[in-house]
């Protein structure tokens, strides 16, 4: 595999593209930066990271072959890669929270951003973003963040946390590319930050309601079983999961 080590750059995600515009890129070609000047998150938002001490890298992956029709199947298995990273790791109690932040202990220590590339009405390609919280212990006004450091009390070797996500993210990918979609839906719903219990939502008009959760469609959709036994879906930003 190829892993691009750089200082710094404005975001990977960015740097891939610009990388792929410019020349062939090989399958999992990765790309490392130590410090992001504008690392990005979902719908946005800004990832921000001390230097060197956490993982933030992107991952090249060619879809183009794949029968994908629902890109939110390249979310399932980068979060599922990412379970099973940590779960190696000895990260205990990992949930994902939906659409895809990987928490510890009810605490984010992961976002992924995912930029999907359609070329003539079939997605070709992907790029995976992923923030990896991973040896920064403090987190300044931001009391759902956590690191694999405090929660586990050791120190980690960045680039072999990559190494093995990429490892991981090959064995999910497989699976996409084998048509394995109804188990690749089980294993993420399993992982699901409170499947089943009681929980308070917000949605876009800031009104507060109750539900459960039960899963999620092909679309990655989040679906909820509301008081009125009617089980809803709700797209990604129309509502927020309250903690």
């Amino acid at each position: 595999m190829l892993i691009i080590k750089l200082n710094a750059t404005d975001s990977t995600n960015s740097y891939l593209k610009r990388l792929c515009g410019n020349e062939l890129v090989t399958d999992y070609t990765a790309v490392m930066a130590k410090k992001q000047t504008n690392g990005r998150g979902q719908m946005g938002t800004v990832w921000s990271a001390q230097s060197a001490k956490n993982l933030t890298f992107s991952v090249y992956k060619d879809v183009s072959t794949y029968n994908l029709e629902h890109p939110f199947y390249i979310s399932m298995a980068t979060a599922l890669a990412l379970i099973k990273t940590l779960k190696s790791l000895s990260i205990n109690k990992l949930s994902v929270k939906w659409p895809n932040d990987i928490l510890s202990e009810n605490k984010k220590i992961c976002g992924i951003l995912i930029e999907n590339v359609v070329k003539q009405n079939k997605f070709a390609s992907s790029i995976i973003g992923i923030g990896l919280n991973v040896n920064q212990v403090e987190f300044e006004n931001l009391p759902q963040a956590s690191s694999l450091r405090v929660v586990s009390g050791r120190v980690f070797d960045i680039d072999e946390v990559a190494q093995i996500i990429i490892k991981n993210l090959k064995y999910y990918f497989d699976m996409l590319k084998k048509d394995e979609f109804e188990t690749l839906k089980n294993k993420y719903e399993s992982c699901l930050f409170r499947k089943n219990k009681p929980s308070t939502f917000k949605d876009a008009e800031g009104v507060m309601f109750s539900g459960f959760i039960k899963g999620v469609s092909n679309s990655g959709c989040l679906q909820i079983l509301l008081e009125d036994d009617i089980i809803k879906e709700f797209e990604f930003k129309t509502i927020t999961l309250l903690y």
